[in-house]
Formats: structure tokens, sequence, C-alpha cells
């Protein structure tokens, strides 16, 4: 079975990241067709990249880029929540899958973005970005609405048609994450010979 980590892109105080991601979590949980699990960047404290070399070389010196890398590699695939912050995702995110390459390398992600514009800003900046990490995004996203998904902009309150797309992206996104498994395994035996 695939797993599959939901990432918490941002680290706000106050943030609506968390209420966001718990309903992806318990819609998810409901299907059996996966593993979920929730990955909060904020408990990594990652600072602005501070690794001597690329992270395409893969030497990391500091013990929270082990750690996030360590995490990172045990999964499939991903769904990034981010909040649109300024038309684009949220700094701490883009610094988080910047401190990493080769663990994001064939696998599929999708998106959940929310803000005035439903994060499709946010998550069209981040389609070019994991393009580069060699990741694939599937089509199927969810948009939040801060007009129509919060409460006073601030409670989450998701319209009944939001699960739907969720499901939706899930399934691409499950689908996508076996199949890049085996990708991952030709590609592992084809650098042995």
């Amino acid at each position: 079975m695939v797993k599959i980590a939901i990432i918490l892109g941002s680290t706000r105080p106050g943030r609506n990241v968390e209420a966001v991601a718990d309903w992806v979590l318990n819609l998810a949980r409901q299907r059996g067709d996966a593993e979920f699990e929730l990955v909060d960047i904020a408990d990594f404290n990652l600072p602005l990249y501070d690794e001597p070399v690329p992270p395409s070389v893969g030497q990391y010196t500091k013990p929270h880029t082990r750690a996030w890398s360590a995490k990172i590699a045990a999964f499939d695939g991903y769904v990034f929540i981010t909040p649109e912050y300024n038309h684009g995702p949220t700094a701490a995110l883009k610094n988080a899958v910047d401190y990493l390459y080769r663990e994001w390398n064939n696998k599929a992600v999708g998106f959940v973005g929310y803000g005035a514009t439903g994060g499709q800003r946010a998550v069209e900046q981040l389609r070019v970005i994991v393009a580069e990490l060699q990741m694939a995004s599937v089509r199927a996203q969810v948009g939040l609405s801060l007009y129509t998904d919060f409460e006073n902009f601030s409670v989450f309150k998701p319209a009944p048609n939001q699960a739907a797309a969720v499901a939706a992206m899930l399934d691409q996104l499950i689908v996508w994450s076996g199949a890049f498994h085996g990708v991952r395994q030709q590609l592992a035996l084809a650098a042995a010979e």
C-alpha cells in the first residue's frame, strides 16, 4: 500500500492549515487504499536553507536536514496544503521543499490550496517548482475559498462539494504514487547494472 504524506505548508501562529489538514486526513482515512500521515513542517524547525552544498548532492550536515530527509523519503506521494500569500505559496513551504532533492524525485504530488481565490496561484507556482524536482503533479486539485469555506475568514467550514474535490485529487494521487513506486524500482535496477 502506498504511503502518502499530507504536508502542512504553513508555520504561522494561528494558522488555518491544521484544520484543513485534519479534514483532508479524515476524508483520506475513509478510503482504505493508502496510508496517510500528517507531516507538519513546523515540527522540523527548518531555518532558511543552511547546508553548505546543494541538496542534489545529498550530503546533509545538519540534524534538522537529516530528520527532514528521513521523513520525506519514507513516502510514495504527497499532498501539499498551502495558503496563498501574495499570489504564491508560503516561504516556509518553499524552503522546506528546497531542502531536499532525491527524496522528492519520481513521486507524485497533489495540492490543497486556500485563500481569496482558492489558493490557485500558490498551487500554480508549486507545480513549476515540483516539476524541477522530477515530481508529477496530478491535475485534480482542491481550492478552498476564504469567502465560502471559512466562516469570518478564519473558522474552517468547507462547502459540501469540497469533499468530492479531495476524493478526485486522491484518486489520481494514489494511482500515480503506486505507478511511480515501480518507476523508482526500475531506475534503481538500471543504476545497479
